[in-house]
């Protein structure tokens, strides 16, 4: 799910038009947004690639005094964080949306007290509570809502002091064995390492830790948790791979199963596929994060790495946009669509379903791997509408429909991809 980590440890305060992101967090310079051009296909085997389509724009929900962060929908209710400080407004508030109709209207305003960021924001599969992530040192942790009205949160708790106390970067919430936990990357800071900090809500009132682990070159910053798996986006160390409930490991004693290293580092979110046509569950999809400039440009790539053997993952695809980076990313199973997040690119649609790992001579990379643009699987992408500026930070698929966050814009709303 999760935000453009610059320069992780910065100030979460933008000054001016240009900040400088080297990691995780998401920020700003308002500058035109790189425009991708697909290079032509000069091999005689390969035909060149179809250009992408273009999502249908639906609506727009406007968010001008803030940079706009993550969003999560639930039904016809959509939450959006904020990020640093913009215009003299900092990111501590999470907004809510009404998105019954294709145009998002703003409901309301939750201030979160003493932060300096609003990252993850994620509402509970049985929908009873919301959680949002904390950035801000000494203050940060994670704040947990009633979601007895999910347009009126009512804050049950805010975890202050601890080892969340110096900003939780992501928070995600999963369930395992029928707990629902809260994993949480922990920034480093005062000479504290970054660590991942799993807290048991059973009782959501009182959070319980029952793991914590340093970990991640130079820090943790995301993760994703499925059928008993756990997989840690570890930067420069790669993805753990951590058995927490499918063979004999716990959330409370992991067990290291293998890692994932994806070529270039910089390894920031994750997703398992699971493929419904071929009944495959054989493909992790990385997200890489480079240096950036709010507004302005991005780097990074969407890695595709086999993990048929836990124990020794192979990277077998990549994803490339010229100019631009991705940030997180959201997959519609069913329709075999990943709608990844591309900041000053926008969004970016790629079909992953079926193999991914066997491609031509022609579209392999120089060191090998298949390119997933050759291979024709980028299927669409989407820019918002009238030609603005776009810094796309996050993208949520849901029944509901397709929801992008730009940190310039706001709450965005497309129409999904269909076959």
């Amino acid at each position: 799910m999760t935000r453009i980590r610059f320069v992780r440890r910065l100030s979460t305060t933008v000054t001016a038009v240009l900040a400088v992101i080297a990691l995780s967090a998401c920020g700003g310079g308002e500058s035109a947004p790189t425009q991708v051009t697909k290079p032509a296909d000069t091999t005689a085997t390969v035909p060149v690639p179809p250009l992408p389509g273009l999502l249908t724009h639906l609506g727009q929900g406007a968010v001008p005094e803030r940079y706009t962060a993550e969003v999560w929908v639930r039904g016809t209710t959509a939450y959006t964080t904020t990020w640093g400080t913009r215009a003299g407004s900092r990111g501590n508030a999470v907004k809510i949306w009404d998105v019954s109709a294709d145009q998002p209207q703003l409901l309301d305003n939750v201030f979160v007290a003493n932060a300096t960021t609003t990252g993850d924001v994620q509402v509970s599969d049985d929908g009873s509570i919301m959680l949002v992530a904390i950035e801000a040192n000494p203050n940060g942790g994670v704040a947990i809502y009633s979601m007895a009205n999910p347009r009126v949160p009512q804050l049950i708790t805010r975890t202050t002091g601890g080892e969340l106390q110096y900003g939780v970067h992501t928070a995600e919430l999963a369930r395992v064995n029928g707990v629902l936990y809260a994993f949480c990357a922990v920034n480093q800071s005062n000479g504290v390492s970054s660590r991942l900090v799993v807290l048991d809500l059973s009782t959501p009132s009182a959070p319980r830790t029952v793991w914590s682990q340093a970990m991640g070159n130079p820090f943790v910053h995301d993760v994703f948790v499925r059928e008993g798996l756990l997989f840690t986006a570890e930067w420069n160390d790669g993805v753990g791979i951590w058995d927490i409930g499918a063979q004999g490991g716990t959330v409370s004693a992991p067990r290291l199963l293998g890692r994932a290293r994806t070529v270039g580092g910089q390894a920031h979110n994750a997703w398992w596929v699971h493929d419904p046509v071929s009944q495959t569950k054989k493909y992790l999809l990385v997200g890489q994060e480079g240096p950036g400039a709010i507004g302005s440009s991005s780097v990074g790539d969407v890695h595709v790495v086999d993990i048929s053997n836990l124990a020794a993952p192979v990277e077998v695809a990549v994803y490339s946009v010229p100019g631009a980076g991705t940030h997180n990313f959201s997959v519609d199973e069913a329709q075999g669509f990943a709608y990844a997040a591309f900041y000053n690119g926008g969004v970016r649609v790629l079909d992953v379903r079926g193999d991914l790992a066997t491609c031509t001579v022609a579209q392999k990379t120089t060191d090998g791997r298949c390119d997933l643009a050759k291979m024709s699987r980028e299927r669409a992408s989407y820019v918002g509408t009238g030609g603005a500026p776009v810094y796309v930070w996050g993208v949520h698929w849901s029944p509901s429909g397709l929801f992008a966050s730009d940190m310039l814009n706001g709450l965005w709303r497309a129409a999904p991809a269909t076959r």
